[in-house]
């Protein structure tokens, strides 16, 4: 039986990161050159791509693998004090329990998701754990793993909460469920047409469902 495999991004997805990000990233704003934001504008940005955000904030790009690096590191101090979004413990158990290979891959560095995983026993839930180094090349890493484990890419589906989730998936031809719950809003979420939008982590297991229903049925076809 071909494995079926539901890849999770880590911050905003599973941890809830947003207010500990908002603020580090706030606290490096002289070093690196943008404006402070306050939470009208951190509202709007919610409404935004990752790429127009990063043009709006007018950091160079060069300067971006350096900051984010920086906020992983100071986000590590953090991490251990940090809260599960509420209600996905219990559907990330019933996934596993339903037979399914999860994974997760980020741009935050491995020692952060597996101190938060440590904290709230979730460790023997994932079978993967793979960090990316760009926070836009999270398809080389999605690529690698099918290439590593010989799956197929219709039995992959990524769970992340901003467009450059949906980018990453559409780019690894792999399934796609967006979640409104993190940083990105449902709005912008939609104009980049996920497979499945969804409000609330109990709606997972129905979209997760539906989308293996539907490539069996293709497959079989």
């Amino acid at each position: 039986m071909t494995a079926q495999v539901v890849l999770f991004d880590f911050d905003g997805t599973i941890a809830d990161t947003y207010n500990a990000i908002v603020k580090i990233t706030n606290q490096l704003s002289p070093k690196f050159g943008y404006k402070v934001l306050d939470q009208e504008e951190l509202l709007l940005l919610k409404n935004l791509s990752s790429r127009e955000i990063i043009k709006l904030s007018e950091i160079s790009i060069f300067k971006i693998p350096f900051l984010v690096r920086k906020v992983r590191t100071e986000l590590s101090k953090e991490i251990a004090n940090l809260s599960p979004i509420a209600d996905i413990i219990p559907v990330l158990w019933e996934l596993k329990k339903q037979g399914y290979t999860l994974g997760i891959v980020t741009s935050n560095i491995i020692e952060n998701v597996e101190i938060f995983l440590q904290k709230n026993q979730l460790n023997s839930v994932f079978s993967y754990i793979h960090p990316t180094n760009s926070i836009f090349s999270k398809h080389r890493i999605i690529n690698q793993i099918i290439k590593n484990n010989r799956f197929e890419q219709e039995s992959v589906i990524y769970v992340g909460d901003e467009t450059r989730d949906i980018r990453s998936a559409r780019r690894s031809n792999i399934g796609i469920v967006s979640v409104s719950w993190g940083f990105n809003s449902a709005e912008i979420l939609q104009e980049y047409k996920p497979d499945y939008l969804v409000s609330k982590p109990s709606e997972l297991l129905l979209a997760i469902e539906d989308y293996y229903t539907h490539q069996g049925a293709t497959k079989a076809n």
